[in-house]
């Protein structure tokens, strides 16, 4: 092998600031929140304190948890991602064959002081869940693993990648979960299944060209989106159970159920049209995200 041709070496010639944008595109900055969010919103409610616990929990899942699990995706993913129209934006990196060395050794190094500062602050049962949703994290989309590739175990554990941070959050605070807080665990998981069923959708076509299964490969773009639908209504449903001012998050689920109502007559030759369903989702969550805080503001202030 000659000299600049090993590992790494095409990685080596970009600039120290083209390969954190690279990096930093990968993570999947528009998802940050979803996953620092409920940590943070969970330890603080929780505890009622901002303590280094809470900010190094927040920065990792903000940073690190994402950088691991899209990193990770969009190494393996690769080849699939090529015949993928939405790749190579913010809706999915197309990582440059080059970086990908880099890419796994950013994305398993990075994490490391976080993580070892949250062991070191937790207590068994923290890390168990610490544990499993990394584990979560990692398995979607890691050779031989490949839960992304197993219809309907690809929902549930996409989910838990986004549940998983609020119940860390509140097993890290140690203060004990009450029965309303597991409704909303219930709820929100079932708002996450449902969101990454619909975002399978878009992908059909793609994922069978490249021999991927998911959901919607399996169940077919309309029927997916009809469990989406079910999904979302369920887990809004869900929250009529959580004490007031809690029921009033069953009302910011509308917008979901509108954004996926468009598309109930959808087929799998015009799958690649619920991208426009996709992208007022992600400006849903930023909108839904505010509310659902003014809720959280609400019950603290009570």
């Amino acid at each position: 092998m000659g000299a600049g041709t090993g590992p790494g070496a095409g990685a080596g010639r970009r600039s120290a600031g083209a390969v954190i944008r690279e990096l930093t595109l990968s993570s999947r900055p528009l998802s940050w929140v979803n996953t620092a969010y409920p940590f943070g919103a969970a330890y603080l409610m929780s505890t009622r304190e901002v303590d280094l616990t809470f900010v190094v929990g927040v920065l990792f899942f903000l940073v690190p948890y994402n950088l691991l699990m899209y990193g990770i995706n969009d190494v393996f993913d690769y080849e699939s991602d090529l015949k993928n129209p939405r790749k190579g934006g913010v809706e999915g990196a197309l990582l440059d064959r080059r970086l990908h060395r880099t890419t796994l050794l950013a994305s398993t190094l990075l994490p490391v002081p976080f993580v070892a500062y949250l062991v070191a602050v937790g207590d068994p049962l923290s890390w168990l869940v610490l544990a499993f949703s990394l584990f979560a994290v990692v398995a979607y989309s890691a050779p031989r693993l490949r839960f992304k590739e197993r219809p309907v175990l690809d929902s549930m554990t996409s989910s838990t990648h986004f549940v998983s941070p609020a119940l860390y959050g509140l097993v890290l605070a140690g203060n004990g979960i009450g029965a309303g807080a597991w409704w909303v665990l219930a709820g929100f998981f079932l708002w996450g299944m449902a969101s990454q069923a619909f975002g399978a959708v878009q992908d059909v076509v793609a994922d069978r060209a490249a021999g991927i299964g998911s959901v919607a490969t399996v169940l077919g773009a309309r029927p997916t989106v009809w469990f989406a639908f079910a999904a979302y209504a369920v887990g809004g449903l869900l929250m009529l159970a959580v004490p007031w001012p809690g029921p009033l998050a069953a009302l910011l689920v509308l917008p979901y159920l509108a954004i996926v109502w468009q598309f109930r007559g959808i087929t799998d030759e015009t799958a690649e049209t619920a991208n426009r369903g996709w992208r007022q989702f992600l400006g849903a969550n930023y909108v839904v995200g505010f509310l659902v805080t003014m809720l959280l503001i609400w019950a603290v202030l009570r």
